[in-house]
């Protein structure tokens, strides 16, 4: 970011806090399919995996948060169309929940490489994805961003939630 590229959206390429993985207590993913239903199962998938951990009192600012991450991805990060004939060998996003005993983190897997971009929300505050930043800002604890290490392509997005 430039000097004049301040903006509200400050955690951008962010690792995740460090953790200590022995630390965690639980963990489910699922995978997506490139389709918009995929915001649906996201939510399903957050709130049986939120309710197994008795996290239930937090569905609504996760589910929040998941169904934006989601979205994103699917509107930014998949090609315009397949254009080869075969069908994708992995679906291309997916959905992680993590749990540790005072946090819970969920991560958003997607296959492109751009960050998720804030500059729509500076410009024309009403632009969907701009907005859906804002709100992942607004009812997460924090959250970033980071590529894919090694041969995987594609970054993940995460956000974190304080548990009381």
């Amino acid at each position: 970011m430039g000097p004049n590229g301040s903006t509200m959206l400050a955690p951008l390429r962010q690792g995740l806090p460090p953790i200590d993985p022995a630390a965690v207590s639980s963990s489910a993913s699922c995978a997506l399919p490139a389709r918009f239903e995929a915001v649906r199962g996201a939510r399903r998938f957050t709130r049986s995996t939120l309710g197994r951990w008795e996290l239930d009192e937090r569905f609504d600012d996760v589910a929040l948060v998941v169904s934006e991450l989601v979205t994103n991805a699917l509107r930014h990060a998949l090609p315009a169309e397949n254009t080869s004939d075969e069908p994708a060998k992995e679906a291309p996003v997916r959905l992680h929940l993590m749990r540790w005993t005072g946090r819970l983190v969920c991560a958003v897997r997607d296959p492109s490489h751009d960050g998720p971009r804030s500059r729509e929300a500076e410009e024309d505050f009403s632009a969907e994805s701009g907005r859906g930043l804002f709100l992942v800002d607004s009812f997460s604890d924090g959250w970033g961003w980071h590529p894919l290490a090694g041969s995987l392509r594609g970054k993940v997005v995460w956000a974190l939630f304080r548990l009381r």
